[in-house]
């Protein structure tokens, strides 16, 4: 893994933990948005993940089996949230 994937990887990680963390100290300020709030994230996600899985496909830009596997599988969760929220509800 080089140097530059690894700080990608700690960051998101970093990020999602942060917003965990500020999700549960605030919860009741922002219950009223969690929808829109959850939507939104999702949106923002997928939409990086999209734009830089296509940057990635171009010719110049190598790619490996477990980058493009872990692509699928981060979709894959995403819908299983989507639709565990729907059932939920």
């Amino acid at each position: 893994m080089t140097r530059l994937k690894l700080a990608e990887l700690t960051s998101g990680l970093g990020a999602l933990v942060l917003g965990v963390g500020l999700g549960a100290l605030f919860s009741p300020w922002f219950a009223p948005a969690a929808w829109f709030l959850a939507v939104a994230g999702g949106a923002a996600h997928g939409f990086g993940m999209w734009d830089k899985h296509r940057l990635e496909a171009q010719p110049h830009a190598g790619r490996t089996p477990w980058v493009v596997a872990l692509y699928w599988v981060c979709w894959l969760l995403l819908a299983a949230v989507v639709v565990l929220l729907f059932v939920r509800r």
